[in-house]
């Protein structure tokens, strides 16, 4: 008598339902770290509990870390929230990019047609980003900062991950990007960085200084974009000295 073997099953929906989960929550990490569990939790509508079991996972896969800098937001009693960003293996996880693929190509193009080529590929390259964003970030009017958070809007459908944030106490925003498709070769071809950042100041109208960037080691991209032009007052014009006609 033969012995009967068992039926292969598939596996459980539910482990389906962790990994979408938690490739949501370091989606949101990518996009608005540092950020805490509970802050999280109330994003997803899920417990506490249960977003710290997921972000345990990440942070055993090492694709998320504990931020070491002081936490945003008015300072509480008791201990600190741990708050959360994304690490490069993080980012590594959030798409499939085929970058060493990308930086022979612009090794190639360096060598043969020089510095300036790609810097002149860099800059076609954000001229498309800005043909796909001009009209969405115009309808915002013309108040920097809500051009700001439009481009954050259309930087995150374009898979940047992207978010407009205040900056407490001062008339500037700074537009995050958690999320880079060209990090690995902009680490290589900062020209690719110099060029988006170009793309900003035309885009919003203002100049924007670039703070950090992922593929220079931070942990978002980050632009300050001043949203207020300081008020010069003229020098008083004094009358000359003595008799005048």
């Amino acid at each position: 008598m033969s012995a009967t073997l068992p039926v292969p099953t598939a596996a459980p929906a539910s482990l389906d339902s962790d990994a979408g989960t938690r490739e949501r929550v370091l989606r949101i990490v990518a996009a608005d770290g540092p950020v805490s569990a509970a802050e999280l939790a109330a994003r997803l509508d899920l417990t506490t509990a249960g977003i710290r079991r997921h972000l345990a996972v990440l942070e055993s896969g090492e694709q998320i870390a504990v931020h070491e800098g002081a936490g945003l937001g008015p300072a509480r009693r008791g201990r600190p929230a741990r708050r959360y960003v994304v690490t490069s293996r993080g980012q590594a996880a959030l798409s499939h990019r085929y970058s060493e693929l990308a930086a022979q190509a612009l090794r190639f193009l360096a060598e043969h047609g020089g510095p300036g080529a790609v810097e002149s590929f860099a800059e076609q390259r954000v001229r498309d980003l800005e043909q796909r964003l001009v009209a969405v970030v115009d309808a915002a009017g013309q108040d920097v900062t809500a051009r700001a958070r439009s481009l954050a809007d259309g930087l995150s459908a374009d898979g940047y991950a992207a978010s407009a944030r205040p900056v407490p106490g001062t008339h500037a925003v700074q537009l995050c990007q958690g999320h880079c498709p060209v990090q690995d070769v902009a680490h290589e071809f900062p020209q690719l960085c110099e060029a988006e950042a170009r793309a900003f100041s035309r885009l919003l109208g203002v100049h924007v200084q670039r703070l950090a960037t992922l593929a220079g080691g931070g942990h978002v991209c980050t632009t300050n974009i001043p949203t207020a032009t300081p008020t010069h007052h003229p020098a008083p014009v004094l009358a000359p000295e003595g008799p005048t006609a």
